[in-house]
């Protein structure tokens, strides 16, 4: 694969590019869940835009868990980047990238404690009169969150059925006692009812543990870890199962892996997926200039099955404008018994952000990485479709905030190759109103035309979200007219879907979420999908 030489020079290239910025992180809240999106409360959204991602704290990680779509003045509407369903009352947090102020000096007298922006790296201090500051250090301050869930999912065509459950169990448990041991869990089981000899045959298939890990910090920049879990600083490669080492020096940081890779069938422990490596990095202070280099060689038994080198980068290029990069470049090849040890380009990612002004935000991407593979996946086909034809190739988007309430944007995606096997185009445009002042709701209005070479399609949209009683009861209708295509057939397939979900918060941990979606055509068959979900937290 070959790409233009000013990419390569813009990615090593802008590892050098220092501005006087500063990395701002907020928290929000988790404000209400549907099946279809995340809403985070905010004290206020003026450095987010639409488009930008929302992160996780895992322990000491933050993990990149949600993706904006749409925003008001305090809260923001968000898909989920994440196999892991969130809950209400869960925290989010924003990195933006602003202008840093020069601090005035104040009286002692004048201070006051500060509340806001925090390093992402650092566990956020809760405000104590100074005598308490003394006697406890936040770094080993005890945080453990926990969740329990049920949920099932039915299926209705005709007269067949098919009833799944799943069951879900999460725990972070951050410097237990006190001390310098953290754990962390996600771990799932999922059966359909009455096939329970699936279960038998392939008790892996069923069982899912995304995260399974013990750490212990060293100090304030070192650990290690034992178990399965995803290294924020080669996030792409997935779960590893083993020993992690990470040493910081300063503005730097080393580290080193060694263990096996999850069994691509069914995600269990497999011993022959072997793999090794070594990375380092090197971080700014506020963290808005990132950069890590890793060596990684894997296994498949005994035999080398690939060695590659992996390269991460974020970084404000200049006020305004955001640049996050990654790639992999293979060095190892085996084709007919022949080696060769020429390097290639692979998975490469570029995204870039320009927030223009208050109103108006741009980005742009490339993503030219592998396929990815899902081991649960509870969206619908219009989902699976769309996500599956537009995740790689070209993307162009714009957000307009054209009132206060209200925001229209459009997002363009163009796959291409020489061959033009795989071609696809997609087109998908937006208008929100954040809130519709009779209805007290907000209402999203959507068009998405994809084009393939084996199929066109298009997809109009809308969706209407209500709080019925604030912090108790929430819920959202959507309605969709869908008209496909299939170019190696005459036929025309026009569907139209209806959904609705409620959530009701029954007590400030226990949480019950019900939601319908019924898909007709003109054929007179009707689609029924039910789900429901208890959610019990700790």
């Amino acid at each position: 694969m070959k790409i233009p030489l000013l990419i390569l020079f813009l990615l090593l290239g802008s590892c050098l590019v220092y501005g006087q910025k500063e990395t701002v992180i907020e928290k929000g809240v988790v404000s209400y869940v549907s099946s279809q999106n995340v809403y985070v409360k905010y004290t206020s959204t003026e450095n987010i835009n639409k488009g930008d991602t929302l992160f996780y704290k895992r322990g000491e990680n933050m993990v990149p868990s949600l993706l904006v779509k749409d925003k008001s003045s305090t809260s923001c509407v968000c898909i989920s980047l994440q196999i892991e369903k969130f809950k209400v009352g869960d925290e989010f947090f924003s990195k933006s990238i602003v202008e840093k102020k020069e601090e005035k000096s104040k009286d002692k007298k004048d201070k006051k404690p500060v509340t806001g922006p925090v390093s992402p790296n650092i566990p956020i201090p809760l405000v104590v009169p100074p005598s308490q500051e003394d006697k406890e250090d936040p770094d080993v301050k005890q945080v453990i969150k926990g969740r329990i869930s049920a949920a099932s999912y039915s299926n209705f065509y005709g007269s067949d059925q098919a009833h799944r459950m799943r069951y879900a169990f999460t725990f972070q448990g951050n410097h237990i006692n006190k001390s310098r041991f953290s754990v962390d869990n996600y771990i799932t089981f999922r059966h359909t009812i009455g096939e329970w000899n699936a279960v038998k045959d392939n008790f892996y298939d069923a069982l899912k543990v995304y995260s399974l890990s013990v750490k212990y910090d060293l100090d304030k920049t070192s650990s290690i870890s034992l178990g399965r879990r995803i290294n924020p600083r080669i996030g792409s490669m997935g779960a590893i199962d083993g020993l992690q080492v990470e040493k910081g020096l300063g503005r730097f940081f080393v580290g080193a892996i060694g263990g096996s890779r999850p069994d691509y069938a069914d995600y269990g422990i497999n011993f022959q997926l072997l793999q090794a490596g070594l990375y380092v990095g090197h971080s700014t202070k506020n963290r808005n200039v990132e950069t890590t280099m890793a060596f990684v060689e894997q296994h498949n038994q005994s035999r080398i099955d690939r060695r590659f080198a992996y390269f991460q980068h974020s970084n404000a290029l200049m006020k305004n404008l955001s640049l996050f990069s990654s790639f992999e470049i293979d060095m190892y090849k085996k084709v007919n018994d022949t080696i060769s040890y020429a390097p290639s380009l692979t998975n490469l990612l570029l995204s870039l952000r320009y927030k223009v002004s208050k109103k108006i935000s741009l980005s742009a991407g490339y993503d030219n990485r592998k396929n990815i593979i899902y081991y649960e996946s509870y969206k619908s086909y219009i989902e699976q479709l769309i996500d599956n034809e537009t995740r790689q190739g070209l993307r162009l988007g714009a957000n307009y905030h054209i009132f206060k309430l209200v925001t229209l944007g459009f997002n363009a995606s163009w796959r291409f190759q020489k061959s033009n096997i795989n071609l696809s185009k997609n087109l998908n445009s937006y208008l929100n109103f954040s809130r519709i002042p009779w209805l007290n709701a907000s209402v999203s209005l959507s068009a998405n035309i994809l084009q393939t070479n084996y199929l066109d399609s298009k997809i109009f949209g809308a969706q209407v979200s209500k709080d019925l009683i604030p912090g108790k009861l929430s819920s959202q209708a959507y309605f969709r007219m869908v008209d496909y295509t299939y170019k190696n057939y005459e036929n025309k397939i026009r569907q139209e879907i209806a959904g609705a979900d409620i959530s009701w918060n029954i007590t400030r941990k226990l949480a019950l979420h019900l939601y319908y979606e019924g898909t007709f055509d003109k054929q007179n068959k009707t689609y029924h999908r039910i789900n429901t979900k208890l959610i019990q937290r700790f």
